[in-house]
């Protein structure tokens, strides 16, 4: 029975099927719960169960590979419906916390009451950790991952499933709150060169130490990045011990600091959660394919000038891949489409994630291999358990070809989102050049299926994203620009 007053805090996490065609959404494996006392931050109570999906078949390979949860593993379990009252007693009228909620599990919870005609908890109110930490701990331990900060304090190896989680999540707060609390009371000890991982320490590798070192110094040199940061700054910089620090264990305070997400991330992820371009300010608008500023051809890219640095990004850092310290995006002429329009995948909107498959030459794929390789071993280095996916793909047979992935990104047209529109910008080339670009009156993916017809050659223009997204990591060709020939 839920009492009058419910102060505990409850973390939680559920883990969940994988969705693999359009239109299908997720489904509740898992959910896993403490009660924490705000005051001590003690465990009380715990609640952990496997939940039986309607469809069975909507655990696959990958959603195995995420969390190890099978079929056989859930064939006997309660469904959802059986155990939503204990669900909801747990849940409703309590501080929810737990690790990237907002975003994911508070959806999901939302979502399995809604499928059985039920109204969903309401929290007091919500701490993510994610965010949290983020902005007060910073990006001294890598990326924002779970399993990333509990290598950091050596609290083991993640087993994505919920009742561990959300434990480790607690001792993960416990950790950085005295780390924030030693630098508080001790702000002429901590320099900013205790600040960076101890994975960027030196490694035998001469070459793998010089890209770690570059990523750590790229921390200790750009503070004013983080809220945190700033903070830190200006301890370490005008030496004043005296001014008052919140205490980073009082977790009321923390609680009266939640804010809803920022709108702007919603504007970066409309496209896609792993969807995140950038244009380098610095290129050279003679450089590169003439068409776009800074995009270069496979044969004028150096190798050996090639390397991946982490920079900051709203959930801590992100993986960019320079080329002469400008970002590297590339333009390759004549890619003879293999495979038209997908439409396999849908967006966190609901959309399709569109994509075309194209042959891509021997000098791209030069290229492709070393960006490859140097971003996965930066996330590896990071601590990522993540199952990383070459960028390139390659067919071994009778025919052996290699071939990429372009994705033609879409983001919503309005202010009220019920529209959409291309975010690629999409030319057609006649038999004489001349180039006119394409415009599109409404969101139709049969339009592009009578362009990117296979056989047809497409001049690509496109950027590098590295996504590391629900234990699936690479890189995305995102398509800044397509120039579909006639001829």
């Amino acid at each position: 029975m839920m009492s009058e007053e419910r102060n505990e805090i409850v973390l939680f996490d559920v883990e969940t099927t994988i969705p693999w065609k359009k239109g299908q959404g997720y489904s509740l494996l898992e959910f896993g719960a403490i009660l924490v006392c705000p005051q001590r931050l003690l465990e009380l109570h715990s609640y952990s169960t496997l939940i039986k999906p309607v469809d069975l078949s909507s655990i696959t390979i990958s959603s195995v590979r995420c969390n190890g949860i099978n079929k056989d593993s859930v064939a006997s379990s309660p469904t959802f419906g059986e155990v939503a009252d204990v669900v909801y007693d747990i849940l409703h009228g309590r501080v929810w916390a737990g690790h990237n909620i907002v975003k994911f599990d508070c959806v999901r919870i939302h979502e399995a009451f809604a499928e059985i005609g039920r109204p969903a908890p309401e929290p007091k109110g919500i701490i993510d950790t994610l965010t949290l930490l983020t902005e007060r701990f910073g990006r001294r331990a890598g990326n924002m991952k779970m399993a990333t900060l509990a290598t950091y304090f050596g609290l083991g190896a993640q087993t994505h499933r919920s009742l561990d989680d959300v434990r480790m999540n607690l001792e993960v707060v416990k950790y950085c709150a005295t780390v924030l609390f030693l630098e508080s009371s001790l702000p002429n000890i901590f320099t900013t060169s205790r600040l960076v991982s101890p994975n960027s320490t030196s490694r035998s590798h001469g070459e793998r130490d010089l890209n770690m070192a570059s990523s750590a110094l790229m921390f200790e040199n750009n503070l004013e990045v983080s809220p945190l940061n700033k903070a830190e700054a200006a301890v370490l910089h005008t030496g004043d011990c005296n001014r008052v620090e919140p205490d980073p264990f009082d977790m009321g305070s923390l609680i009266d600091q939640i804010e809803a997400e920022p709108k702007q991330l919603d504007a970066m992820n409309e496209i896609d959660p792993q969807y995140s371009p950038v244009v380098s300010a610095n290129a050279d608008a003679n450089e590169g394919c003439s068409g776009y500023a800074g995009m270069l051809d496979p044969d004028e890219v150096s190798v050996p000038s090639i390397r991946a640095s982490f920079v900051p990004s709203y959930w801590g850092q992100k993986i960019e891949l320079l080329h002469k310290d400008v970002l590297l995006q590339l333009c390759c002429a004549k890619l003879r489409v293999r495979f038209g329009v997908s439409t396999k995948f849908i967006d966190s909107a609901g959309r399709p994630r569109l994509s075309i498959v194209v042959d891509s030459p021997s000098s791209l794929c030069r290229v492709l291999d070393v960006c490859d390789h140097l971003a996965q071993r930066l996330y590896v280095d990071s601590g990522s358990s993540s199952v990383w996916r070459p960028v390139v793909i390659r067919k071994n047979g009778f025919l052996n070809f290699s071939t990429i992935r372009l994705n033609i990104p879409t983001l919503s047209n309005g202010s009220n989102g019920s529209s959409s529109i291309y975010a690629t910008e999409i030319y057609q080339k006649d038999t004489s050049e001349t180039i006119q670009r394409l415009v599109f009156d409404k969101f139709d993916v049969t339009q592009l299926d009578s362009l990117f017809v296979p056989g047809v050659f497409v001049d690509a223009f496109f950027s590098l994203d590295v996504y590391d997204y629900q234990h699936l990591a690479g890189i995305r060709l995102v398509a800044k620009k397509l120039i579909i020939s006639c001829s």
